[in-house]
């Protein structure tokens, strides 16, 4: 009889995801087409967004720790003098100003304020939860809550084409960014309010828009079982991560639990791994990721792909 866990699919599968599903609902596809056990994403994009989802099929599931907290990088659009309660095209049209004829210079100045790291207020329509309960839901029941400002970073801010009253535009920034609330915060800052009209997402943790897949290609590719050709194994999926090649020794201790230190590495190799590493074998199969454990000789097991 075949064994099921050795044949099964593990990696990372990246969607281009359309607008009109949520997250959760791309994930249940993704994970119904491939029969996979367990499936996930790496950061939601709301239901009229577009672009880049990384979902971690089967065993890569333990790596979505790794891609949480990685860089992001969105196309959007600002619509200038309309401002929602949701600060995005989805939502009830709070207020609306007619003078939104800026100069192109005062724009750019505008946008030139929030590069860098800033204080972001998280929108009271968010997934963000008080005492358990998500943010938007208290929101809708006219029981919002405002979450206190926190420090996040536009690295780059870039203006592609200003077509009064849309403003479209690159970013790239961390993590817990909201691009909504950077378009209100931007409307607000110019005097005439505004909300985000568009966005796609071209690159989340180092994952672009050129790796995804659209759903009708991810399903032709699993009924013509190509799947194999758009899966990003695990180890090519940490791809920033210092890479170790182990010998039969070293993956059997690994394999076994042993504890693990810098005399299990060659000598040259040692000063190299003070962070995370991915450790492979001969074939570059992801045998494990540990952590230099500070102050100490040994590493730290983080996730264990047991042979």
């Amino acid at each position: 009889m075949p064994n099921f866990e050795r044949q099964e699919l593990s990696g990372v599968i990246v969607v281009d995801k359309p607008p009109g599903i949520t997250s959760a609902k791309v994930v249940a596809r993704v994970k119904k087409w491939l029969k996979a056990r367990k499936a996930g994403h790496t950061g939601t994009l709301d239901p009229f967004a577009t672009g880049v989802l990384v979902c971690c099929i089967n065993r890569a599931t333990k790596l979505s720790r790794f891609f949480l907290h990685g860089k992001k990088k969105y196309e959007a659009v600002l619509h200038l003098g309309v401002e929602t309660d949701t600060q995005d095209s989805t939502g009830i049209v709070t207020n609306v100003c007619h003078n939104v004829e800026f100069s192109k210079k005062t724009i750019e100045s505008a946008f030139k304020r929030f590069e860098g790291n800033i204080q972001q207020l998280p929108p009271v329509y968010s997934a963000l939860k008080h005492k358990g309960i998500p943010l938007y839901k208290l929101a809708r029941s006219k029981k919002p809550v405002q979450k206190p400002a926190r420090q996040v970073s536009i690295i780059t801010l870039k203006i592609l084409e200003i077509h009064p009253p849309f403003i479209r535009f690159e970013v790239f920034c961390s993590a817990g960014t909201y691009i909504r609330t950077l378009c209100a915060d931007i409307g607000a800052s110019l005097g005439c309010g505004g909300h985000l009209k568009e966005l796609r997402r071209i690159e989340s943790s180092g994952f672009t828009i050129t790796d995804a897949v659209t759903l009708e290609e991810l399903e032709d590719l699993t009924l013509s079982e190509k799947l194999s050709d758009r899966l990003i194994s695990m180890s090519n999926a940490l791809k920033d991560m210092p890479e170790y090649i182990a010998d039969k020794v070293l993956v059997n201790k690994i394999n076994h639990g042993y504890i693990i230190t810098k005399n299990d590495f060659m000598a040259e190799k040692i000063n190299a791994f003070e962070g995370f590493i991915k450790i492979v074998d001969t074939n570059k199969t992801l045998v494990a990721v540990l952590k230099h454990a500070k102050d100490k000789n040994r590493y730290d097991y983080c996730c264990v792909f047991n042979s």
